[in-house]
């Protein structure tokens, strides 16, 4: 059994006040994989282009992620995006968005990779989204992202698609969006009468908040004293939380489970931003990770059992 993921592998420019980088590897699919690879072996399902080159596979790979459903498409280029962020980090301004092999991208999943026991969707179209859904039936959770953009543009596909998982994780702002409540709260308790069984909030810099049928838990942002980039971090949060829910099989899913899970996407998260891009999580350890969730145990005294991590 494994993680299948679907979404974008793609090639980065960012500029924040610590430094720039003309290109480095990204896109949601990586962020998530490298994350998740702590806790399961990984499927990658994205589009990449001839430009796609060894050193980019081998940092995909990373702590034996199967990139096998990654498809080639032969001529093409691989999705590129360039943006640069405020001097608190809090505003992002994106300059180019060049989606490439992205905009004909259409999910084809081995049968290795629909096989899977965790599903995450990451932010594409809610059509493909549900497509993928329907593919992995058998899938035990599945949890989702998504944007504004897809709020304004494809509410009612996406509606249909959050239907259909049992987790939906979004920033406060977009959950009261898409919801029309006033309140992070509010927006929760609508989304969980669809069907949810858990809604996670980020809060960026703040955190993240969980909720469920059987409660509310939240966890601070690890302290950091310096973030240089926070391109991904919502993606490795996806990817720390669905790797662990992933690596506890024996083990009901219940608001338990997810509220430990948050432990471990939060610590996932703060090392994502200490360096630019994959950087700092591609050559990280376990033994670092295991470190950094005993600090936030400590910190909240929340008890965490213990987990061998992979790597």
């Amino acid at each position: 059994m494994s993680v299948t993921v679907v979404g974008s592998i793609a090639f980065d420019a960012v500029k924040t006040p610590f430094g720039s980088r003309e290109r480095m590897l990204g896109g949601a699919a990586t962020h998530f994989s490298l994350a998740a690879s702590f806790f399961d072996e990984v499927r990658p399902v994205g589009p990449v282009g001839d430009d796609f080159g060894p050193e980019d596979w081998e940092v995909l790979q990373t702590r034996g992620t199967i990139t096998d459903d990654v498809e080639h498409v032969p001529g093409g280029k691989t999705f590129f995006w360039a943006g640069e962020y405020s001097d608190n980090l809090n505003e992002r301004v994106t300059h180019v968005t060049d989606l490439n092999v992205f905009e004909t991208f259409e999910p084809k999943l081995s049968p290795a990779a629909q096989d899977c026991d965790v599903l995450f969707l990451a932010n594409i179209q809610p059509d493909l989204q549900r497509g993928v859904r329907e593919q992995c039936a058998s899938a035990r959770f599945v949890a989702m992202d998504s944007m504004n953009f897809w709020i304004e543009s494809a509410r009612e596909s996406l509606e249909r698609t959050i239907r259909s998982v049992d987790c939906l994780i979004l920033n406060d702002e977009e959950l009261e969006q898409l919801t029309g409540k006033p309140t992070t709260v509010a927006a929760a308790e609508e989304l969980l009468s669809w069907g949810l069984r858990a809604v996670v909030a980020k809060q960026g810099k703040y955190g993240a908040a969980l909720f469920s049928d059987e409660g509310f838990f939240a966890l601070p942002a690890y302290p950091l004293a310096e973030v240089i980039d926070p391109t991904g971090a919502g993606d490795s949060f996806a990817g720390g939380f669905v790797g662990y829910v992933a690596a506890q099989r024996d083990e009901p899913i219940d608001h338990d489970l997810l509220a430990r899970a948050m432990a471990y996407g939060t610590a996932l998260a703060s090392f994502n931003v200490e360096e630019f891009g994959t950087e700092r999580v591609a050559r990280l350890t376990a033994d670092e990770v295991a470190a950094r969730v005993a600090d936030l145990q400590r910190m909240t005294r929340f008890d965490l059992a213990p987990l061998t991590l992979r790597g």
